[in-house]
């Protein structure tokens, strides 16, 4: 071979090297970048949520079966709660009343309460309701409708969230304490319910914020959770919300985004939406609501049809909300 033939040869390798090795270089370096926004982006001041043991949460009250009121699921499922809790080292009490349906017929309503270092004064309430709607109204299919569904979503899923966080929450303490709420009698509603606040909705909280079972009880704030669980879930920032706890909307939205949850916990405003947070306002608490709803789409896809079962449960889902309101909680700061 011509040795200046080689030479430039060789010359050209090394140069096609050099490249090769910088752009080689510069990946590393893009990497490098990339993985340090990613770790800044994730870093937390709250403990890891673990979506598994929120999916296992809710597998076990769909197990029960439909948890509606005044059956033995309904029932069994008080007792697998009220223990849950206890078992985490919470302060456990159940307001329990006689309460009715639109349909006439009696319950026994029991709202599931869980208080974790009841010594702080400054307290944060988080709640999510525990009962099944009787019937699967929305179902497509007509023979379907007076049909019970496993609620899977609409019930177990915010529980689940809840059982999880109550978990971490015993395990590493925040600067605030914190109550959950599990409210009963809140899917029992009355499909075109054209009253005043649709008050045959939402009676466990009803209940409640007319009945404080401790008087005086005023936490910094509250977090309502419904339908946290499904795929693909968008959660908007509905009107009463925005109206009564616009500062608390900002607060958990931008901990979602700064997280890593943007395409879960949206920018969007959404339209009057009576939930467990309208009531929780009415006592004079701040109080926002976390739910799958859009003004353009309605509710959860799935919602009070047969297919809210635990095939269409996300684990994603319970993670971004999860690990959002942990983080939320545990950035609280006690005033000096």
């Amino acid at each position: 071979m011509n040795i200046q033939k080689l030479n430039q040869t060789t010359k050209k390798l090394l140069i096609i090297f050099l490249a090769a090795l910088g752009l080689l270089h510069a990946c590393k370096s893009d990497k490098k970048q990339t993985e340090e926004e990613t770790v800044q982006v994730v870093k937390l001041v709250s403990p890891e949520f673990n979506a598994d043991s929120a999916y296992a949460y809710t597998k076990a009250q769909v197990d029960f079966g439909p948890r509606i009121p005044s059956t033995e699921a309904h029932a069994k499922c008080a007792v697998y709660l009220v223990n849950k809790f206890k078992s985490f080292g919470a302060e456990v009490f159940v307001q329990e009343a006689p309460a009715k349906t639109y349909d006439g017929k009696s319950h026994r309503l029991k709202n599931i309460i869980a208080a974790f270092y009841p010594e702080k004064k400054e307290r944060v309430l988080i709640t999510a309701h525990w009962d099944a709607r009787p019937f699967s109204d929305q179902d497509p299919d007509p023979k379907m409708h007076n049909q019970p569904f496993d609620a899977a979503n609409d019930g177990a899923s915010g529980v689940a969230v809840i059982l999880e966080m109550a978990r971490q929450i015993q395990l590493k303490q925040p600067n605030v304490g914190v109550d959950f709420i599990l409210w009963d009698i809140e899917d029992y509603g009355k499909s075109q319910d054209e009253s005043e606040n649709e008050t045959t909705w939402c009676i466990g909280s009803q209940y409640w914020s007319k009945n404080p079972p401790v008087k005086g009880y005023k936490p910094l704030y509250a977090i309502n959770l419904d339908m946290v669980g499904g795929s693909n879930a968008q959660f908007t920032q509905d009107e009463i919300s925005r109206k009564y706890a616009p500062q608390i909307v900002k607060k958990v939205w931008d901990v979602g985004n700064e997280i890593g949850y943007s395409a879960y916990f949206i920018n969007v405003p959404s339209g009057n939406l009576i939930d467990d947070h309208f009531w929780v306002n009415q006592a004079g608490i701040p109080c926002i609501d976390i739910i799958h709803f859009a003004d353009t789409s309605g509710f959860y896809m799935n919602w009070h049809t047969q297919l809210d079962n635990l095939n269409n449960i996300d684990k994603n889902t319970l993670l971004a909300v999860g690990q959002t309101v942990l983080e939320t909680i545990y950035r609280e700061k006690p005033v000096a």
